[in-house]
């Protein structure tokens, strides 16, 4: 990789299907924390998709993320991953995220490079540990 820090931006809108709904009716659905760190998990997948051989994908491995500020069902957010290190099959960003108003999420995120012909029968031979199936 290069000394230039890879950057992807997306948007996101918060739908019904990512919001918390447990405070009850009198306060409006927000944005739960595990779809935020989903959004930063896809949005620097796709930041790391073009620096992958063929037939490689990644992978998450870690995640260190603070929700900062509420998002209303209704709002868009804005995903920023940057790129800031590779060491082998790990790479290392830093996330970012915007809803309308306020910066609601910032951490680190790691993903790991993964061959998916030898991946793949890996978690196969996992479940035919326990006796899953297909």
């Amino acid at each position: 990789m290069s000394e230039e820090v890879k950057v992807l931006e997306k948007h996101y809108l918060v739908t019904d299907a990512e919001a918390v709904h447990f405070m009850g009716p009198e306060v409006t659905p927000v944005l739960s924390t595990p779809s935020m760190i989903l959004w930063m998990e896809l949005t620097s997948r796709d930041n790391a998709g073009p620096l992958l051989n063929p037939g490689d994908d990644t992978v998450g491995m870690s995640v260190d993320i603070k929700h900062l500020a509420a998002t209303p069902v209704g709002m868009k957010v804005r995903v920023v991953s940057k790129l800031t290190k590779v060491e082998g099959r790990v790479y290392s960003f830093e996330v970012e995220a915007f809803d309308e108003v306020d910066k609601i999420g910032e951490g680190f995120h790691k993903r790991g490079s993964v061959t998916l012909a030898k991946f793949a029968p890996r978690i196969a031979a996992k479940k035919e540990k326990i006796g899953h199936a297909g």
